[in-house]
Parts: structure tokens; sequence; C-alpha cells
């Protein structure tokens, strides 16, 4: 069974925190084995908390997407709440003022795998922030749940950095967190660092079995299963595209109120991609895109999780869905995590490539072996930062 860094420091008691001023960043998946939070486990052990930090989503996980966070009412009393989704940029990351009042900033934030989830972003913004402040960092690991072994996508080139891709890697990293963190060190965030590694977590774990309790870290990542294929379905966030928010199933179902999905499935399937099956059909979702309208698409359902390549298979669909009908399709347009000069897709894929390909109507498959290069590439860059 694995043991996380937060069941870790209970083991010790916080001996490792004794005398200093804490700030903590968490979420609603910081919990131990017991199902108990970390901010009840560091409250029990009557430590000097100052300050909570909590990254997109609040620190309950009660806001959508790119939802304003008001923190003030989430927890009544206790330490000063501050979070980091408001309206700009600058809100993404905490005031120097605030982290300079502690002396050690606690990370326990459950990450899904996925370049663009901005959990691991938002650690490295905080880390940046306490180097400037002189603050150290202590980052409480977790697995990685959809496994350490396996790298897909392409790299991000830094003229495509922002909040959804924070670090130079492909889509698909296979780090834990500890180790993105140690990355961040590596790209030059000058920071005082202790990582407090998992016990039993080898890479070739899926999070199913490391008999740890799964918890939502975000209102759409319901299951393991949704982490599986959002590396590939959160590309439909660029475009007007359901990407199956607002439904029971989100980042599974995908589609939109033109599409055929008999169609679109049948298409799909004939490619006979590894691990995955597209069954067609249809869905209202509640809220966001099309909220109210029967949209038409598919679900995906992987077969192989081992053999499943989620971002080939996301972008395929991408590309499946405009050619079916190439004047309702349309790339996002609005500003996307306060960026407005770089194209959504572009953000997330990280760089033009995908875009200009799907535009083009070139075959999305010719890309795959520049992608494979970039993770050959990255996984010999990371080599010197595994832990497990």
């Amino acid at each position: 069974m694995t043991r996380s860094g937060l069941e870790l420091l209970c083991d010790e008691n916080f001996a490792r925190f004794a005398g200093q001023k804490l700030a903590l960043l968490i979420h609603p998946a910081s919990v131990d084995a017991q199902w108990v939070h970390a901010l009840a486990r560091f409250e029990a052990a009557k430590l000097d908390l100052r300050l909570l930090l909590g990254p997109e989503h609040g620190l309950t996980g009660h806001a959508q997407d790119m939802e304003i966070v008001e923190e003030s009412s989430e927890v009544p009393s206790g330490p000063h709440v501050l979070g980091l989704y408001g309206d700009s940029l600058d809100s993404l990351r905490p005031p120097l003022a605030a982290l300079s009042q502690v002396d050690r900033l606690v990370v326990d934030l459950q990450d899904v795998g996925a370049r663009y989830y901005t959990y691991a972003v938002t650690m490295r913004y905080c880390m940046e922030v306490c180097a400037e402040a002189g603050v150290a960092v202590t980052v409480l690991d977790r697995p990685n749940p959809i496994g350490g072994h396996l790298l897909e996508g392409p790299a991000l080139q830094n003229d495509f950095r922002s909040f959804v891709g924070g670090f130079n890697m492909p889509v698909r990293h296979g780090l834990s967190l500890g180790e993105l963190a140690l990355l961040a060190r590596a790209e030059g965030v000058d920071v005082e660092l202790d990582l407090l590694r998992m016990q039993g977590w080898s890479r070739n774990m899926w999070f199913d079995e490391c008999g740890l309790p799964w918890v939502m870290p975000s209102p759409n990542m319901p299951t393991l299963a949704t982490a599986t294929v959002y590396p590939g379905a959160c590309l439909l966030e660029a475009t007007n595209l359901s990407e199956g928010r607002g439904t029971t199933r989100p980042f599974e179902l995908l589609g939109a109120p033109w599409l055929d999905g008999q169609a679109l499935a049948s298409s799909l399937n004939d490619m006979r991609l590894a691990g995955v099956v597209f069954r067609p059909c249809s869905f209202t979702p509640i809220f966001q895109k099309h909220a109210g309208q029967l949209c038409h698409g598919l679900q995906i359902h992987v077969t192989d999780r081992e053999r499943f390549t989620p971002f080939l298979t996301g972008a395929l669909i991408l590309q499946a869905m405009r050619r079916q009908d190439p004047e309702r399709f349309a790339w996002r347009t609005e500003p996307y995590e306060f960026i407005s000069h770089i194209p959504a897709i572009d953000m997330l894929s990280g760089s033009a490539e995908l875009r200009r390909c799907i535009e083009a109507d070139e075959d999305v498959r010719d890309l795959e072996a520049g992608w494979k290069k970039d993770c050959a590439g990255f996984a010999e860059q990371r080599a010197d930062l595994l832990q497990y």
C-alpha cells in the first residue's frame, strides 16, 4: 500500500515543523488513508498555522473552472484564507507580503498527471514567491494517478507558457507533484525545498493500485476514469464543443448539438486506436457550453489503459468533429486563463502546430513521431529528478 507524504508527516508527529510559522496550500483531496483532511491533522497537532492557500476551485473545491473564488467564507475561523484564483494573472500568485509572514509553505495537492491541470503551476507560482520572500517549501508527495511510466504528447514551447502550461514537458508527464517541484527548481526556481517522499509507490502504479482513497481534486474530476481521458479530452475546452462539463461524465462525454454521433463514433472506431472504443451517445449539459441543449457525440470507453494514448485520441476526436461540420466548429476566441493573445488550443497543446495541422486538414497522426521525440527527450531530462 502506498503511504502519502501527509501520512508520513503524521507518523513523525509533525516534528520537522516545530517552532515554525506555517502556510498550507491544500484542496479537498488533501486527505490521508483514513479520509482525514490535512487541515484537521495540522490543527490537531497544534501547529502555528498562519495562512491557508486555496488553488483554482477553492480550498473546499466548490468553484467551477475559471470561476473567481471568494475564500473568506470557506473557513469560519482560524488562519487567514487566501484564494489563488481571482480576476487577473496576478491573482494566481500569493502576495509577497502574505508569504513573508511565515517561515515555511507546506504543499499537499493531488495532481492528475496532465500538463494543463493547474495545481502544479499554482505550486510553482507559490515556490517563486517563496524564493523571493526567503520562505522554505515542503511538498507532501502524492501519486501520479495515471502512472509515472507513460509519457505522451508534445512538449511545451517557451513562448506558450501559461497557467495551463507552466513546465517545459509533454502533456502526459509521468511525474508526481514532488517531482514537479524538483523540476521547477531545476528550471530556475531557487527555493529551499524539502520533499517528503511517498512509501510504497512505483512508477507503473495507477491510483486504484495504491490503496489510497480517491477524493475529487476538482469538481469535474470525479473518478480515475476521468483522469485517464483528461490529457486528450481537455483539448475540447479550446473549442465551442462540449467537453462534458455539466454532465455526470465530464471529459468522457464529448459533443455538440449539430454533430452526428453515430457517424463520428464509426469514423473513430475505424481507426482502431489502441485501448479505446467510442460509443455514440446524446447528452444535455446542465451548465456551461450548450447548457440545456441536446448534444450528440460520443463517450470514450477505455478498454486497455496501458495501451490507450489519451492525447492522440483527443486530438483525433477534435479533428473528426471539425471535419464533420467545419462551418459550425470554432476555436475559442475569448481570453483563456487571462490570456488573449495566444489561442486557447495553442496554450493547451504547447505550440501552434496542432491547430495548424487541423486547420489544414492534415492527418494529426503525422505529428505523433515528433511527440514521441519530445517524450524521449523529456525522459532523459527528467531522469535525475525521479524519486521512485
